[in-house]
C-alpha cells in the first residue's frame, strides 16, 4: 500500500463518492413528503460510506481505528441498500436505477472487505 498517498488514490473511495452522488441526483425526484424521511436517510447513509473511509484513512496508523471506520463504511453501504429497496417498494425508484446503484454498492462492499483484510 506504499503507493497510496491520498484518499483519492483509493478506488473504493472514488466509487463510494460517485455512488453517493448517484443517490443524491436520484433522490431529487422523490416526493417532497419524503424530504425528511427516505430522501434524507438515503443521502446520509450513502455519504457516510465515503466519510467513514476518509476518516479511517486519516487514522490509518492505528489499525483498530482504521478497521472500525472501514467496518462502519460497510454498515453504511448496507444501510443504503436497504433504503434503496424501500425506494423501489414505494415506487420512487425504477428497478433499473436500483440495480445500477446497488451493483456499485456490491463492488464497494467487496472492495472494503478486501481493504480491511489487506491493510489491518
Amino acid at each position: 500500500m506504499s503507493n497510496i498517498h491520498s484518499i483519492h488514490d483509493l478506488e473504493v473511495y472514488r466509487l463510494a463518492f460517485e455512488a453517493a452522488m448517484d443517490v443524491f441526483h436520484t433522490t431529487r425526484t422523490f416526493p417532497p413528503a419524503e424530504r425528511y424521511g427516505l430522501t434524507d436517510q438515503l443521502r446520509r447513509s450513502s455519504r457516510s460510506v465515503a466519510a467513514n473511509l476518509r476518516e479511517g484513512f486519516a487514522k490509518r496508523r492505528y489499525s483498530g481505528l482504521f478497521a472500525r471506520h472501514i467496518t462502519d463504511a460497510l454498515g453504511s453501504a448496507e444501510e443504503t441498500r436497504t433504503h434503496l429497496d424501500f425506494a423501489v417498494a414505494c415506487g420512487y425508484l425504477p428497478e433499473k436505477v436500483h440495480a445500477e446503484i446497488s451493483n456499485k454498492y456490491d463492488r464497494i462492499a467487496a472492495m472494503l472487505f478486501r481493504l480491511l483484510q489487506r491493510w489491518t
